[in-house]
């Protein structure tokens, strides 16, 4: 088995089994100290459930980053003998990413901080927003972290604080049913890996792999019933990594064979989140309320509504998130007719989803 085939299964398997043990212990002391999410209001569930699940996926993907760059940092100098060469070839290269991998980890920390807080003692959604800016703020100036650097600088800074501040917040929406959102981030977090793998990364993949573990390791507890909640400790996490992800991946490569079309994969992927965002908003300006509040207006909730159990619309959008996601990947390599044909594609599941959803007459 080759390294490219080693490494991606390490970083799945390892990240599963942290986030499992993690999540156990988290709801075990969720429980013991009444950190839990109370039926009522707009919530379905009837009794108490443990809150902090987002503590168990967001350390066991940046555990092992931050294990990585330790072991580079201390054998790139001089690697041991007993170190496989499959192994040393690469800590050069890990220790090129110190600086970025480091940032990312501490963003991704002190979102998950940010979002214990509102998951302890809702804070003002203005406060809130004003956090979500400045790690991404940080991500995007500190660590030099842009979309379409190309572009001039404070229009690449603007699309990317945007483009992150978007994924996180319809990953926070996205968490309103039990799997919904770790189900979504592991499909859209496997299709980026598979991208980045296709384009000769190395780095990318092996953190998509771990988020895409830590989410898989998370999902038995989280499904329903679920017995813990990420939280807004970890929806906000997941969005702000797939964001960071998707701005680190390489869509449009020529020297690979890859064609401008790739720059589109984000957004084909991540089709289905962004249509319940926007509905959900839509939906809230029409009633006239605050778009932050929280309700049943959700995509999934609609789904209920029309006539389906939990599980099943939970399956219905994985699986319309699976039908947009999967021809994402022949983007960068797509002809003008494909790519075309894509798009068409996403743009048509997406109005089949919204008809399939809406009311209907009798």
């Amino acid at each position: 088995m080759t390294t490219k085939a080693i490494f991606p299964i390490a970083a799945f398997f390892t990240a599963a089994l942290l986030s499992a043990v993690g999540t156990a212990a988290v709801r075990r002391w969720s429980l013991a100290r009444g950190f839990v999410d109370l039926p009522g209001g707009h919530k379905a569930h009837d009794n108490p459930v443990a809150l902090g699940g987002g503590i168990a996926v967001t350390l066991a993907v940046l555990l092992p980053i931050l294990l990585a760059i330790a072991v580079a940092n201390t054998f790139a100098a001089g690697p041991p003998d007993w170190l496989p060469y499959s192994v040393s070839v690469h800590l050069d290269g890990i220790v090129s990413r110190n600086y970025v991998a480091t940032g990312i980890a501490l963003a991704a920390i002190t979102m998950c901080i940010l979002g214990l807080a509102d998951d302890a003692r809702p804070m003002r959604p203005a406060l809130k927003f004003l956090g979500q800016f400045l790690i991404a703020l940080f991500l995007v100036v500190g660590c030099n972290l842009r979309l379409m650097s190309h572009l001039p600088y404070g229009l690449s800074v603007f699309l990317s604080l945007a483009w992150m501040l978007t994924l996180t917040n319809s990953f926070n929406f996205l968490d309103n049913m039990d799997g919904l959102a770790a189900g979504v981030g592991m499909i859209a977090a496997a299709v980026f890996a598979t991208t980045a793998a296709g384009a000769g990364q190395l780095f990318v993949p092996l953190c998509c792999w771990l988020l895409v573990g830590a989410l898989a390791g998370f999902l038995p507890f989280n499904f329903h019933p679920a017995r813990i909640y990420l939280g807004d400790a970890g929806s906000m996490v997941i969005g702000l990594l797939l964001a960071v992800f998707t701005i680190l991946t390489t869509f449009a490569a020529p020297e690979q064979g890859q064609r401008p079309f790739g720059m589109l994969a984000p957004l084909v992927v991540m089709a289905v989140p962004l249509y319940d965002t926007i509905s959900v908003i839509y939906l809230r300006w029409r009633l006239g309320v605050p778009i932050w509040t929280g309700d049943r207006r959700h995509f999934s909730h609609r789904l209920i509504r029309r006539g389906m159990s939990i599980p099943q619309a939970v399956l219905v959008i994985w699986l319309a998130t699976l039908v947009t996601s999967l021809p994402a990947l022949l983007l960068p390599g797509a002809s003008w007719p494909l790519a075309w044909g894509i798009i068409l594609q996403t743009l048509l599941v997406v109005s089949l989803v919204a008809l399939l959803e809406s009311p209907g007459k009798t």
